[in-house]
């Protein structure tokens, strides 16, 4: 039996083999059964306890230079649970009074704690001990944050990178949204777990938690979104410090430096998924950085997510997106792509 006692939240202080269910036939299961109502089911997230040491098969520290220590402490704790498998541990981290989880490329939801907890109980246990999972970058602070991470292929058959905006109240997860392209993780394998369009849910839980971000975040995701909704290359450029990164991690391209930006986007901003006519979902992170989720009525890819790094004048000094490539063939992407090269 396992002893569990829970951990202190730093936000308040301050190869399974094949006779067990495989983890494919675990999610499939979950879904058939009803169980899958409000919570995404890929990725157990971030949460407070004691951290101390960095997730199980983490070599280096994440980035945290723009973290405040309280969510950087709160998201190493997490991390390190779920790389060590310890299901009590992970499931301290969310509230059980109110709880949104949405794998928004999966489209699999839960609302409830102990549906997702009952998830990681199945999980977890045929996982194998090279099974890891462990934070990148954390952006923001103890209200909401925007994490990068990466699910080594032990955990659900194949690498996942992916971006996950968090909520939190009292030192609790409260929301959690993870995006990432299914792509990378296998466009047939993403396929056989995906929830069918005409269930896919409309909301993230967004609604029940209203807007959480700092004012700083807020505005300088209302002001990108709305010049990239409008296609105008120049005044995106101007958001962005001399020595930006613009990196997309579904087209796998970066682009480092203002005049890079500014050309790529006179080409690919008419045809990018986070280009015209997307609006905001909701904004994540503190004056440091953070984020937005995005949403497009009349695009092929109808949802994404954009993590931004500020400088102290509220610059934007490195801007990182993911979305689900899959959704797109593959003439649309080689279109992208080519936005990509200099004349």
């Amino acid at each position: 039996m396992r002893n569990f006692t829970r951990a202190t939240s730093p936000l308040r202080d301050g190869g399974a083999e094949e006779t067990k269910p495989s983890r494919r036939g675990v999610l499939k299961s979950v879904v058939a059964g009803g169980a899958v109502v409000a919570m995404g089911v890929l990725f157990p997230g971030l949460a407070a306890a004691n951290a101390g040491r960095f997730p199980t098969g983490q070599t280096s520290s994440p980035d945290v230079s723009h973290a405040s220590p309280a969510v950087a402490a709160l998201v190493i704790a997490t991390f390190r649970d779920k790389s060590n498998h310890d299901v009590d541990r992970m499931m301290s981290h969310y509230s059980q009074q109110q709880l949104t989880y949405t794998d928004g490329t999966l489209g699999l939801q839960f609302q409830a704690w102990p549906q997702l907890k009952a998830l990681f109980d199945q999980l977890m246990p045929n996982w194998p001990p090279a099974a890891r999972s462990y934070p990148t970058r954390i952006i923001g602070d103890s209200t909401s944050a925007m994490v990068l991470f990466t699910d080594t292929p032990e955990l659900f058959g194949s690498e996942i990178r992916a971006i996950s905006a968090i909520d939190l109240d009292d030192g609790q997860i409260i929301r959690q949204v993870d995006y990432w392209d299914a792509r990378h993780f296998g466009t047939a394998a993403a396929a056989g777990l995906r929830v069918p369009a005409g269930q896919f849910p409309s909301a993230f839980g967004e609604t029940k938690i209203g807007e959480r971000a700092h004012p700083t975040i807020r505005r300088a995701s209302d002001t990108l979104a709305t010049a990239f909704a409008t296609s105008n290359a120049d005044t995106v450029t101007a958001l962005f410090t001399e020595d930006a990164v613009f990196e997309d991690l579904t087209l796998h391209t970066q682009l480092i430096g203002h005049k890079a930006i500014a050309a790529h986007l006179r080409r690919a901003l008419p045809i990018l998924p986070y280009g015209q006519s997307t609006t905001v979902r909701h904004v994540v992170g503190s004056a440091q950085g953070g984020g937005y989720e995005w949403i497009s009525g009349n695009s092929p890819v109808a949802r994404g997510v954009i993590a931004l790094e500020l400088d102290q004048q509220a610059r934007i000094s490195r801007l990182t997106a993911t979305w689900d490539g899959t959704l797109l063939d593959s003439a649309a992407l080689n279109s992208l792509l080519a936005t990509t090269i200099e004349d």
